[in-house]
């Protein structure tokens, strides 16, 4: 990932357009390398931090006759299993999403980059859209074969009946691996996985540039630079909370499958078997307002903090004119 100074400044000739020189700060490896520590705090720290929300959500979608929404299903957990059941598989979650935020957004900038690079200034300006959606699926694919085997144990231990599977982290990778015939641990739950996180990363990266883009286009019409850095952290949480709103809806069918691979009684059944008995519209709405709030606060609040790290480092806030 290491970058050149611009050749430019050394030859007095002018260089082929390179994205990597074109932004706030060049991007070298140093740069990069700041982008994927960013990451970790951005979803490391938000997914852990409403770690409540995911066990009942996920227990909506796995029995939506017995959880049947947010209050109540928190309260219904907590008097069967006591107030530390609204955290089981924190630890999984820390660990999976961490490694996940270091390459969704590590990644995203290095494709970027590379595929602006290889449209050329004048093409990359008529198809940005187009490069986000590809550098951010590209990012994604390979963050979710980091985050698959810890989505797989959380989601296992937060919605496995009481007393049935071990709650801690370490009891349960072990023996998610001592079942893995059965579990299909590690990556039985990929494609899902891909088939959530891969249109809500897209989307959250296409829709968040978007109007950020939007932002400094009609509402705040001076240079970016300009404007405090208060005023730039405002839009950027602003326009991560409406790009997740729309990532919610969009990738809710593949994640209420995901929830349901987890079910005891779902055991060797295909994909295709779970999908047909649940019904796409169960698939698409059960649970569908809790994720909503859960997902526009937490990419709302993945792109702030993404965004304060890189400020706070001199990089400059993403996303622009």
């Amino acid at each position: 990932m290491g970058v050149p100074s611009n050749p430019s400044a050394s030859t007095g000739t002018v260089a082929k357009w390179d994205s990597r020189f074109a932004g706030h700060v060049p991007h070298n490896s140093s740069y990069y390398s700041k982008c994927i520590l960013g990451g970790i705090l951005a979803c490391g720290l938000t997914h852990t931090a409403i770690c409540p929300l995911d066990v009942t959500k996920c227990n909506m979608q796995v029995n939506p006759d017995k959880y049947k929404g947010l209050v109540k299903g928190l309260r219904l957990i907590i008097a069967e299993e006591g107030s530390q059941a609204i955290w089981k598989g924190w630890l999984p979650t820390f660990f999976g999403y961490s490694a996940q935020g270091a390459l969704k957004y590590g990644l995203y900038e290095v494709f970027k980059d590379q595929y602006a690079n290889m449209l050329g200034k004048d093409n990359f300006e008529k198809y940005k859209g187009l490069v986000w959606c590809a550098a951010s699926a590209s990012a994604e694919f390979f963050a979710d074969l980091a985050l698959c085997p810890f989505e797989m144990v959380k989601v296992k231990v937060q919605t496995a009946p009481h007393g049935t599977f071990p709650v801690a982290f370490g009891q349960a990778w072990s023996q998610m691996n001592a079942q893995r015939v059965e579990t299909g641990f590690p990556y039985r739950s990929i494609i899902p996985l891909w088939s959530r996180q891969v249109p809500y990363t897209v989307a959250k990266f296409f829709f968040f540039e978007k109007i950020v883009q939007l932002f400094y286009t009609h509402i705040f019409t001076q240079p970016k630079d300009s404007y405090s850095k208060t005023t730039q952290l405002g839009v950027t949480f602003a326009s991560g909370y409406s790009a997740g709103v729309i990532c919610a809806i969009v990738s809710h069918p593949a994640d209420s499958v995901v929830s349901l691979l987890g079910k005891p009684a779902n055991k060797g059944k295909s994909l295709g078997q779970i999908i047909n008995e649940t019904g796409f519209v169960k698939l698409a709405t059960k649970g569908l307002g809790t994720r909503i709030i859960m997902i526009g606060t937490l990419t709302g609040l993945q792109w702030w903090i993404y965004d304060t790290f890189k400020t706070a480092l001199g990089m400059g806030t993403t996303g622009g004119k």
